[in-house]
């Protein structure tokens, strides 16, 4: 096994987080650290808005060169040489805590942030690893998923594409990630219904799809989900350019009912997006279109 790069001590850092990341390194799971008010540090000024094109992973094409810690949960790491560079090295003297990036370890973090949530947490979901919050706990679970806020009163979910602290091993057997985690994330696409909304008159008298059997419209929203789940990267455009084939095949013949959107929806929302971001992108998919 290769040996851990050496710390390099620099006057001012602080050995106890720097060690933790090395040692969630060790273990496989990327971390990152996090400025007071337990935030990343912001983006340096080659990476303001963006310009740089992005981490790999993110909505945004393209890798970035940045070699700084400036991508929140994006620059997380598992590689000892990056967690002891210069250009971290920097970071770890201003820094308060350690964060890691739970999605890209392959696990999800239930955050209960009061009493309340704790409670029902204890009634509803499957035991699992525990780590006490200063409010509330984490619930740790084997298994990835796309991160969602406030799926109920004090309850985030933090996965992929989302950072946690660390706040240490926490205690009892970590288990696989349950449905009833994943079910919280699903939601009802906030989206004026889609039979409604398209304003072109359907071409047959009797409503029917004029030019395909209903078979393949439904074959053709699987496949449109299959798109969706198996993007890696480009998220977003890839929702957007789904969108844009679906309608520009049935948006006009009055076929789509309230039930495809919402399964296009949520397999966009599975990926990462929002209810907003993929109600903008049906829009546009509309516009464009001129429906």
């Amino acid at each position: 096994m290769t040996q851990p790069t050496p710390i390099r001590r620099a006057p001012g850092h602080k050995p106890r987080l720097l060690d933790t990341a090395l040692s969630l390194a060790a273990h496989g799971i990327p971390s990152l650290p996090l400025r007071a008010g337990k935030a990343p540090f912001g983006n340096c000024p080659d990476c303001t808005d963006n310009a740089c094109g992005g981490r790999p992973n993110m909505k945004t094409a393209g890798p970035c060169q940045c070699p700084g810690v400036c991508h929140a949960w994006a620059a997380a790491t598992a590689d000892p040489a990056a967690l002891t560079s210069p250009a971290w090295m920097a970071v770890w003297r201003r820094a308060v805590c350690v964060a890691y990036h739970p999605g890209a370890a392959g696990l999800t973090v239930v955050d209960l942030d009061d009493a309340a949530a704790v409670a029902w947490a204890r009634e509803t979901l499957p035991a699992t690893r525990v780590v006490e919050t200063t409010r509330g706990e984490h619930w740790i679970y084997r298994g990835a998923m796309a991160s969602h806020n406030a799926v109920r009163p004090g309850v985030d979910i933090k996965s992929t594409m989302a950072y946690a602290r660390y706040l240490g091993p926490g205690s009892g057997t970590m288990t696989a990630l349950p449905d009833t985690v994943r079910a919280l994330a699903v939601r009802e696409p906030a989206v004026r219904p889609a039979s409604r909304s398209v304003s072109v008159p359907v071409r047959s008298g009797d409503g029917e799809c004029p030019h395909r059997t209903p078979a393949f419209l439904e074959r053709g929203i699987v496949m449109a989900v299959q798109r969706i789940t198996a993007a890696r990267s480009a998220i977003h455009a890839t929702v957007y350019g789904t969108f844009l084939a679906v309608l520009s095949r049935h948006g006009r013949c009055g076929c789509l009912t309230d039930a495809h959107v919402a399964r296009l929806f949520a397999a966009a929302q599975n990926k990462g997006e929002t209810a907003r971001h993929c109600t903008d992108a049906w829009t546009n998919a509309r516009t464009t279109l001129g429906l």
